[in-house]
């Protein structure tokens, strides 16, 4: 019932206050505030993946990513610009602190890359293009490996068929 008025409550509601409880990886965090916790998803990245299976083994850079993201925002308040939902419990979002875009933030500081795939309409990519060429031209976190880089899109398909062929 709670997560049925979360998904009804207007955009603007949710660009007010949240504090950060956890951080699960370089893109995924956790939020509570009116009453109710709520994971979101830095829209518009994609961060180095953490396994999430006893066979995957992290991505580089992926704790690198989690740790810079946790001392930028871990136990603040931040405020949320709301892109939809993912799924029922994963809103897709762009977090600020104190007016600064973290999303952004994590691009500048080479932690993560411009997700490759459907941006939500309302979500302006060119900035988040600007900042990961800035990055990658100064060699910045992912971008020292240079051709050895792989995206966290196509580690995490690598990661899935290393699963099923140990299956089978």
């Amino acid at each position: 019932m709670f997560i049925i008025c979360i998904l009804f409550m207007p955009t603007s509601l949710l660009a007010n206050q949240f504090k950060v409880t956890e951080i699960y990886d370089g893109d995924t965090i956790k939020v509570k505030g009116y009453g109710f916790e709520l994971k979101v998803r830095l829209a518009g990245i994609d961060a180095p993946e953490i396994a999430k299976n006893k066979i995957g083994f992290r991505q580089r850079f992926s704790l690198e990513a989690r740790d810079y993201l946790s001392d930028l925002i871990l136990n603040k308040s931040i405020e949320i610009k709301s892109h939809g939902y993912l799924n029922i419990d994963l809103m897709l979002g762009t977090v600020f602190l104190d007016g600064k875009n973290i999303n952004l933030e994590m691009l500048r500081a080479g932690l993560a890359e411009v997700y490759r795939g459907d941006p939500p309409k309302n979500l302006n990519l060119a900035p988040f293009f600007k900042a990961e060429k800035q990055s990658r031209a100064g060699k910045k976190g992912i971008w020292i490996q240079g051709d050895e880089y792989v995206s966290p899109r196509t580690w995490l398909e690598r990661q899935r068929l290393k699963s099923a062929c140990s299956i089978i």
